[in-house]
This record gives C-alpha cells, structure tokens and sequence, in this order.
C-alpha cells in the first residue's frame, strides 16, 4: 500500500487531499471511475479511489468517524441504490473479500447505469424493484447481513423493518439514512426522526435496537444517519 495510505476500516483506507482528511476504497474495477473521483494509485499499479462524503450517505457516515458495520465478507441488501455512486465503494469494500451487494432500484435511468457497473463489477447484484414490496425480488436475495437503505419515501423506517424481516439474519445491521424531507417536508426534521426511530424500535414486521444516530450535516442537510441491530424473534 501506498505511504499515504493507511487502513481506517475494514476496506476503507484514509489518507490526506489538498492537506486535508479523505477516505478511499480500493478500485475493484482498475481503469474506471464512477462519478468523477479523483484515483490514488500505489507503486505497485494498484488504484485507490477518493470516496466524496457529500455525494454519499454511507461515505458521511465514515467521515464522521461512526464505526460503521460492514466488512468485506458481508451480504449487503442495499436499498435506493440509484445510480451507483455508493454502490461501487461498498463493492469496493466486498472486493477485498467475497462480499456481495444486492442492489435495488425503482427508476429506469439510474438502473440504466447502475447495470452497467455490475458488468464491472461481479460482486453488484442490481435489482430492478420497489423497495416497498420486498416479496418481489424476494426469490434474488439471500439472507444479508447488512441492509443499507437511503430511499426518499415517506415511510422509511416501515421500508427498512419489512425488508428486514424478508431478509436480514438476527443480530444483522441496519445502516439507515433517515430523509426528513422526504417523509413530512413541513415538520420539525427532530420530531421527524423521533418518529422514525421509534418505528424502527416498535415494528411489527422486524424490531431493531438503535446503536448511533448522527446528523449528517455538513455533508448532508435534514439527514440523520442510523445504525441498529435487528432484535431476535421472541
């Protein structure tokens, strides 16, 4: 490894751009980039990628130093994927591994191109669904170990328990980022999260208890970033 890099965590490597602090994943499809990140590239030809936290949920969540759970053997059923700019630095992350991300998308532009880097990338199932009907894509998806949502519905935490009783094993994690906006644009964004949180802690379909909550401003206004452990059937 280069030495200007060093481990941060499992996968994730930090580093310093223009004097300052920078995460970087290892490139799992050296030559390509996804949305314009800047490459490190070590003596040995092997590429790192700057991982730009304002365009990432997940990659704020490292920024602010959460110790976040995911490793690179992990199943990850990932939830809103878009177009695949987080997507490809947690296949980066898997990469390093034998970890596998099952990718779930709703509208056909962005899974235009998120198709396009799973022919990049081996370890990127994508899935062209809704993520409020799980029984849909449930035949594709094996128990995960990690859920990863970032969706903007209004119902986000009742999103994340339903896919988490369909797939998510006990004791497995959930990596939530909470869009205030998106479920109720004129309330208080804290009472919003209170409200969601408490879903998340009461639901019917999976229970979970809350680890770390964190504001993800500067890099991401009105968002609250979860992370929770799913709660054993009784």
């Amino acid at each position: 490894m280069t030495d200007f890099l060093k481990p941060y965590s499992d996968g994730v490597y930090e580093g310093r751009m223009r004097g300052k602090f920078q995460l970087y994943t290892k490139n799992a499809a050296p030559g390509s980039i996804v949305y314009g990140e800047k490459i490190m590239t070590d003596d040995d030809g092997t590429e790192y990628r700057s991982w730009d936290p304002k365009r990432s949920k997940l990659g704020a969540l490292y920024q602010k130093k959460i110790r976040v759970p995911l490793t690179s053997g992990s199943r990850v059923l990932y939830l809103g994927a878009a177009n695949g700019t987080t997507v490809s630095h947690v296949s980066d992350i898997l990469a390093e591994s034998s970890g596998v991300v099952y990718a779930v998308e709703f509208s056909e532009r962005p899974m235009r191109d998120l198709v396009m880097l799973a022919e990049k990338r081996n370890n990127i199932i994508p899935i062209f669904s809704d993520a409020t009907r799980p029984e849909l894509y449930f035949p594709m998806v094996e128990p995960v170990d990690v859920i990863f949502q970032d969706v903007a519905q209004a119902n986000q935490a009742a999103i994340a328990c339903k896919n988490a009783a369909y797939f998510l094993k006990e004791g497995g994690h959930l990596i939530l980022s909470i869009k205030a906006r998106s479920v109720d644009v004129a309330k208080n964004p804290k009472k919003v999260f209170a409200e969601e949180i408490k879903t998340l802690e009461k639901n019917a379909d999976a229970s979970f208890k809350i680890l770390k909550t964190i504001d993800l401003a500067p890099f991401h206004v009105d968002h609250m970033g979860v992370i929770a452990v799913k709660n054993s059937k009784e």
